[in-house]
């Protein structure tokens, strides 16, 4: 009888221990975001997988320490721009933004967002985007940007951006290094953890999905009915997330009931591995041993540069389907301009579709060259490239492209424009989400903001319309 009792007590410390070894070797400095009770529910699961994994039922421990999980109150996101519906939608957007070395494609992730989607789409889901870096210089440019180009979307509630002050965030120094990762990977990818968790936390109440999107990618037309149907003929089956993309966090949908347990998960764990790999254990946890995928794919990478170290990357999800995009259409317009051109050039020469350009020997800010159609049309896209075609020299590295719209028949010019976007590294590729008050395009210029060095090459100024069949 005593042997009986020393095996079961060697049982209970062998059951026990790895339970004490997990909290001492992974302090919990998460006290300000989850109780007690959670902690020990977690380490207790953790020493059970690590113990016996093929016997555990992970199910009824999430659904226990979901019970108690709430949005996290001590976090003090504050709303930077718009404000969120007051109604509940069927879908948030998710979107964590920060700056990179290199440049931000979160302007044009957000105008693919748009345009993907019809308007009986957007009434829909809200876009969600948390600019997450520190730097209020790079916020405040962000911000202004946001909002003079998406301004009819914010006014709609169907745009909000948010931030959350680095005081909410937990440590990150004297990380934990696993993978032999640096200690500045460590400190990215952990903070990523949380900007991630930071998102889905202000996120919980205001639709019945979330969807998670990285900020340099594009999206497939009608995306957004693609997911409610599949939704739909989910609803009533087992799935922690169903996946719109196989490319890192992209395309990731959780029911936002779910997310409160997420984002206690990614705090506790913030340190120990990326957001996808702590989403693949957080799958075992709730007993999702293969990912839900959908093909082809909803969603693509656009980026050319990792976020940390602006490293080169070109990872493209293969089993996502381009768009054909046909030839611009350039209708009859005149040009105007008050570049200083060579004898020889003509500003006329941007705008043919032929391979003739146009070059200006100097510029000063505030100079611009306008086309200005004959006929004001509904304009989709608009494409200008300045540059040399080979070498790229005389670029103009500063510049932004506006559309305008003629309210009194003025006859070379309009008098009302808006921005439509920025030349990066002088080329501008933009859809045009919408018409402004219903109005026809008049006017497309491209405007210097700073004074270049040198001579500046155009060498096309493209646009595309719908026919008049199309605006009926």
């Amino acid at each position: 009888m005593k042997d009986v009792l020393w095996i079961l007590i060697v049982i209970a410390i062998v059951m026990v221990f790895p339970i004490f070894l997990f909290i001492k070797e992974n302090p919990f400095d998460t006290a300000s975001f989850l109780s007690l009770q959670e902690k020990e529910m977690v380490a207790w699961q953790r020493a059970r997988m690590q113990i016996s994994p093929s016997r555990t039922n992970h199910l009824e421990t999430f659904k226990n320490i979901q019970k108690n999980s709430e949005p996290l109150k001590n976090v003090n996101s504050c709303i930077l721009i718009g404000a969120p519906p007051l109604k509940k939608r069927l879908l948030t957007i998710g979107i964590s933004s920060m700056k990179r070395p290199q440049r931000s494609y979160l302007l044009d992730t957000l105008e693919s967002l748009f345009y993907s989607s019809s308007l009986s789409e957007q009434k829909h889901f809200i876009v969600l985007v948390h600019l997450a870096d520190p730097d209020p210089m790079w916020r405040g440019q962000v911000i202004s940007n946001i909002s003079t180009i998406f301004k009819p979307y914010i006014q709609a509630s169907q745009l909000v951006v948010i931030n959350t002050p680095l005081k909410s965030y937990l440590p990150l120094k004297s990380l934990k290094r696993n993978f032999n990762d640096t200690p500045a990977y460590v400190a990215f990818r952990s903070k990523r953890n949380m900007d991630y968790a930071f998102l889905m936390n202000f996120a919980t109440n205001h639709s019945d999905y979330f969807l998670m999107i990285e900020d340099d990618v594009k999206c497939v037309p009608g995306f957004v009915t693609q997911i409610a149907t599949t939704v739909s003929a989910w609803e009533n089956k087992p799935w922690v997330t169903l996946e719109f993309s196989p490319l890192g966090f992209t395309g990731k949908l959780f029911r936002t009931k779910d997310l409160p347990c997420f984002v206690n998960f990614l705090l506790l764990f913030y340190q120990e591995m990326p957001c996808d790999s702590l989403l693949s254990h957080f799958h075992d946890l709730l007993m999702q041993q293969t990912p839900v995928q959908f093909l082809p794919s909803l969603f693509q990478h656009m980026g050319n540069y990792f976020s940390f170290e602006g490293k080169f990357n070109n990872l493209k999800d293969k089993e996502f389907e381009e768009d054909d995009i046909s030839s611009p259409n350039n209708p009859a317009a005149s040009i105007y301009t008050s570049l200083k051109a060579t004898n020889d050039s003509v500003p006329m020469n941007a705008y043919s579709l032929n391979k003739n350009f146009f070059y200006a020997k100097s510029a000063e800010a505030g100079s611009h060259l306008t086309v200005v159609l004959d006929s004001p049309a509904k304009v989709f896209r608009v494409q200008v490239l300045t540059g040399s075609d080979l070498k790229g020299e005389n670029q103009l590295k500063e510049g932004q492209i506006e559309l305008g719209y003629d309210f009194n028949d003025q006859i070379n010019d309009c008098d009302d424009y808006i921005l439509l976007g920025l030349l990066v590294n002088g080329i501008l590729n933009k859809q045009v989400l919408s018409n402004k008050s219903g109005k026809k395009v008049k006017c497309v210029r491209l405007l210097v903001t700073a004074t270049p060095s040198s001579g500046i090459i155009v060498r096309h100024i493209n646009i595309w319309v719908k026919s008049s069949l199309s605006n009926m």
